[in-house]
């Protein structure tokens, strides 16, 4: 297996209403496939927070007045910039986050295609009533400064679906990344820097001290964060006292329900990337997998095929699928998780293989016979692990399905369309697929229901996000 070589990393800098900024502290970014840190990154503090703020207000004035076509065209500049850099940004994507590196360029192409989607949107205005006696119209006037705050899974992804759909409305924008996957996020941070209006978008990198300043400062209009349930309350928690606007995407603990009149041998490819793309470190991810006990080795066979198949490796290396977890908790977290599992009468039933090593590498791992009370079932696993439950009544797997705290997303699997649909609608989740698990895309809005989160990113209604109603009443 050839193993390409590293890029050499120059630390990267915040960026600041329009300059490169560091700081003499700094934060180790580590390399999961080495867990060897490869560069350090500024830690900022509430004092660059403050002067984030003032420059994102002082651009904010000029930018909301822009019409909603002259911002498009500006995030189409941001598209063109990261493009001509794209594998640069692969290239760290890679060596921050660990995923493959062909994996790493989908990431950044798909998060161009929906800034490029976004670039086409119009943010309706609605006319109320227009009679001798009164106007009436609704309009939509963009949010304040927005605080973007990502998770460590898609950094760059994560990124641009924030920044889409703010600069569309008018907001201008904070980012904080993820302080496991700060360096593409940065990178991006200073290109962007070429193209857009000192203030507009801006870049910071740092801990959980960085990040209490950003959500409680009071020039914060909104905060978008993807990210863990608890952080998601907390977040909710710091903007109470001035009552920013929120947009949490927060866990996911997907179930798929495979009905009974499917060739588990046509589905299995797609419920195996399902679960596992990423390395299970998808929110949207099938977390549980419900079959009939009439297909369940059959199906459960055909998922170990599928899954004998993969390689895991360095994320830099020829011919590899599937790369390490991001980092040493999570790769502890997923190991727990299934040694309870095994504890308490679950059966590992394929376990695939793994580079020995120091990086934070897990093998594949199916599981059946969990118990629906084990941490396994309940919590978001995030890792490459996925149980498969049983059932002989349609009804009480559909119950099962929704015992969970979370409601992302949810799937049902059938050759009867119309039957699959049926089920569905009983499933409680934010968006159930037929056949399919993950599908996003720019035009249709995507959130959670229950834990998983409030509101949606994607759409116009993600955009709509970014904006409060103003209405305008004219007596004539």
């Amino acid at each position: 297996m050839t193993v390409l070589p590293r890029p050499e990393v120059s630390a990267p800098q915040m960026s600041i209403d329009g300059e490169p900024v560091s700081t003499p502290s700094r934060i180790e970014v580590v390399d999961p496939a080495t867990a060897a840190p490869f560069v350090a990154v500024p830690d900022a503090g509430p004092e660059h927070v403050s002067r984030a703020v003032a420059a994102a207000q002082r651009a904010g004035r000029v930018w909301r007045a822009l019409s909603v076509e002259e911002r498009q065209k500006y995030l189409l500049q941001v598209v063109a910039i990261l493009r001509n850099h794209l594998d640069e940004l692969a290239s760290l994507v890679t060596a921050e986050q660990g995923k493959p590196l062909g994996r790493a360029r989908s990431e950044i192409e798909s998060g161009l295609r929906y800034c490029e989607a976004h670039a086409q949107f119009r943010i309706p205005t609605e006319l109320v009533r227009d009679d001798d006696e009164e106007t009436v119209v609704v309009n939509r006037v963009p949010l304040a400064v927005t605080a973007a705050i990502t998770a460590w899974n898609y950094p760059v992804l994560l990124m641009l679906r924030k920044i889409a759909p703010a600069l569309v409305a008018g907001s201008t924008l904070i980012v904080k990344p993820s302080p496991y996957t700060p360096v593409a996020t940065l990178r991006a941070g200073e290109l962007l820097q070429e193209v857009l209006p000192a203030g507009v978008v801006q870049v910071l990198s740092g801990g959980d001290e960085l990040g209490r300043a950003l959500v409680s400062h009071p020039g914060i209009g909104k905060i978008s964060f993807t990210g863990s349930v608890a952080t998601g309350r907390a977040i909710m928690a710091a903007a109470a006292p001035t009552l920013k606007r929120l947009t949490l995407e927060l866990g996911g603990n997907d179930a798929a329900i495979v009905l009974d009149d499917v060739d588990p041998a046509e589905i299995a490819a797609d419920l195996y990337w399902g679960g596992l793309s990423n390395c299970g470190q998808v929110c949207a991810a099938i977390k549980r997998l419900f079959v009939p006990e009439s297909l369940a080795e059959d199906l459960a066979s055909a998922l170990a095929d599928v899954a004998a198949s993969v390689v895991v490796g360095d994320g830099f290396a020829d011919g590899v699928d599937m790369g390490p977890l991001q980092n040493r908790p999570q790769l502890d977290l997923v190991r727990s998780l299934v040694a309870d599992a095994e504890q308490h009468g679950a059966e590992v039933y394929f376990r695939g293989e793994a580079p020995d090593g120091p990086g934070f590498f897990h093998p594949v791992t199916l599981v059946r016979r969990v118990r629906d009370d084990l941490p396994l079932a309940r919590q978001e696993q995030f890792g490459p692990v996925l149980p498969l439950f049983t059932y002989s009544d349609l009804d009480e797997a559909i119950e099962r399905a929704n015992a969970s705290e979370f409601g992302l997303g949810a799937s049902v699997w059938a050759a009867d369309e119309e039957r699959a649909v049926a089920v569905a609608g009983r499933l409680e989740a934010g968006t159930v697929w037929v056949n399919q698990h993950p599908m996003l895309s720019a035009d249709t809005p995507f959130g959670g229901i229950k834990q998983s989160g409030l509101g949606v990113e994607g759409s116009v209604h993600g955009v709509l996000g970014h904006t409060d109603i103003c209405v305008l009443r004219v007596k004539h």
